[in-house]
């Protein structure tokens, strides 16, 4: 490993294994967020999965143990499948795919009744089209091979 190498440790990676890495971070924060007071509002209303839970992300995304558990297998999915850039694109693909499916989910669910086991409110709904859309066209439209560097001659020119 070359001194630039151990500075920069995404230097040379293909861009795809970059973005999937950086999106799987996002939801181990996301997941670890949801159990921190005061980045999660009523934290003490937090129940296990159900509708019933009152906690809020941010104050706006209602969020319960289960929903966060789903975020942090999200993002250890995430850093996994970036290992490979086969692996990268079927996470975002995926998951974005799966997100999509949340987004159907919570237009069809009564939010108030059991089946909002999840749970999932109005803005939830909106994130989740969001990740959806956005993960399955950052699979889709990066570059899965590395940038080329050009090689230096000794020469000045």
């Amino acid at each position: 490993m070359t001194g630039s190498t151990a500075r920069e440790p995404g230097r040379g990676q293909p861009p795809l294994r970059r973005v999937a890495q950086a999106v799987g971070v996002v939801f181990l924060l996301v997941g670890l967020l949801g159990f921190v007071p005061g980045v999660t509002t009523d934290v003490g209303a937090l129940r296990f999965a159900g509708h019933e839970s009152d906690a809020r992300l941010l104050g706006v995304f209602q969020v319960s143990v289960l929903h966060n558990l789903v975020h942090l297998l999200f993002g250890v999915a995430g850093l996994l499948l970036a290992r490979t850039t086969s692996g990268a694109r079927t996470f975002l693909v995926g998951g974005g795919a799966i997100y999509l499916v949340l987004w159907v989910f919570g237009l069809v669910v009564d939010h108030g009744s059991t089946a909002n086991f999840i749970p999932v409110n109005t803005a939830d709904n909106w994130l989740h089209l969001g990740l959806g859309v956005g993960m399955v066209l950052l699979g889709l439209l990066v570059r899965g091979a590395a940038p080329r560097h050009r090689a230096r001659s000794g020469r000045q020119g």
